[in-house]
């Protein structure tokens, strides 16, 4: 059974998808197809159920939950940081500002929308963000991936960290992407899936230094620094990425009811989240 597993082509991405997708691990009778285009492609191709597996967005996933339900593996979380805001000078707000943002269905503008409700997004590629900051086109923007390190090297300043504001609001991390599996395999492929997601960022982490040359590959301005890259892989591939715990699932419900209650979200969050939940 040809399975497609769609993620970002970015380091921490690449990183905990390498054992799967690079034969190093048992895929127990599983095709397993690479596929890679940046978040906002994955979270509309998700829309329309295009992939078995994929990275999504969590603020993407109750548009796509008749579809699909989270793997409890996978799961890109930050613990006191996160998605960035960035601008050439220093401001007090950024209420009412022109904001580059990487996408509508990202969790970072879903936070970015809790922080400050009234900003005037406008959406570009994530690896255009920092271009149109720095050009002036825009007052301030939303920086995701490996720009929340690199920015410094542009010269432009940190606003707010929307990671830190969030934990400082809740006493939660900031759950931001997830892999979902399409719920129409059936349960025993779906357990497969589980499993296997769960032994591919285990052998990443317990082989960190080779997964790390792969994922070099990824590290998009961060001058394929190993170090840095290293650095950039720890913030999101992590014990959460292991496994949520029930602090990563209470901290998934909460951003998606707030989302869902301040009009962010416009479909209700299904009480079935994760894929160990579901009664197939």
């Amino acid at each position: 059974m040809k399975i497609r597993i769609a993620h970002s082509p970015d380091s921490d991405d690449a990183f905990m998808f390498y054992p799967l997708t690079s034969g190093l691990i048992d895929t127990e009778g599983l095709v397993i197809e690479h596929v890679l285009a940046d978040i906002q492609t994955l979270n509309e191709e998700a829309l329309k159920g295009s992939y078995e597996v994929s990275a999504i967005s969590f603020h993407a996933y109750p548009y796509v939950a008749d579809k699909y339900v989270v793997l409890p593996s996978g799961g890109s979380v930050g613990d006191g940081y996160g998605p960035i805001v960035v601008a050439k000078e220093d401001m007090n707000s950024i209420k009412g500002k022109r904001v580059a943002v990487p996408g509508l269905l990202t969790t970072a503008y879903l936070v970015l929308k809790l922080y400050e409700p009234d900003i005037q997004p406008v959406v570009l590629p994530f690896d255009k963000v920092i271009d149109a900051v720095e050009r002036g086109e825009v007052d301030a923007g939303l920086v995701i991936h490996e720009g929340q390190l690199s920015y410094v090297d542009r010269g432009l300043r940190l606003l707010v960290d929307l990671g830190a504001w969030w934990k400082e609001k809740t006493g939660l991390v900031l759950p931001l992407g997830c892999n979902v599996v399409r719920k129409d395999l059936g349960k025993e492929v779906i357990k497969k899936l589980e499993k296997l997601m769960r032994k591919s960022v285990e052998f990443a982490l317990h082989n960190e230094d080779l997964a790390l040359e792969y994922a070099l590959n990824y590290a998009r301005d961060l001058s394929h620094s190993k170090e840095r890259t290293r650095k950039f892989v720890s913030m999101y591939v992590n014990q959460y990425t292991v496994d949520y715990t029930e602090r990563g699932r209470e901290a998934v419900r909460l951003l998606l009811k707030l989302g869902y209650e301040r009009g962010i979200i416009t479909v209700k969050p299904p009480e079935v989240i994760f894929s160990d939940e579901l009664v197939l």
